[in-house]
């Protein structure tokens, strides 16, 4: 499965963006997709995840509320909705797919991996 971010960009804080996540095919199941961010100098950490189905949606407390992840298995793709965005959300988002047992916010759970799309909030 290969992985393909797009939806990065410079937006001012309190503005919008949408994140989509393009999966090169369709596995048995659907896999858990979640994404993850890595702001400057700082350690690669949880943002949001998804189950298979799209029935479970995780959050990190930090965009809890603000951030709203969805599905569509039809067209293989994940989207990462973030509104009221705020300079610490600046950050390489990338996404990720688990094929197998799963835990959303941890990394190593996750198989496969995008290239990642930069996101810019300005103040």
């Amino acid at each position: 499965v290969q992985l393909q971010a797009s939806g990065g960009g410079l937006v001012q804080a309190g503005g919008s963006l949408r994140l989509s996540c393009a999966a090169s095919r369709r596995t048995a199941g659907n896999n858990a997709m979640g994404w993850f961010r890595r702001a400057p100098g700082k350690e690669r950490e949880f943002v949001s995840a998804i189950s298979g189905s799209g029935g479970n949606t995780y959050y990190a407390d930090s965009v809890k509320g603000r951030f709203t992840i969805s599905r569509d298995n039809s067209r293989n793709t994940v989207y990462l909705q973030m509104t009221s965005l705020k300079p610490e959300d600046t950050a390489v988002y990338f996404c990720a797919a688990a094929r197998g047992a799963w835990n959303p916010a941890v990394e190593y759970t996750y198989d496969y991996w995008g290239q990642g799309t930069l996101v810019t909030v300005s103040s």
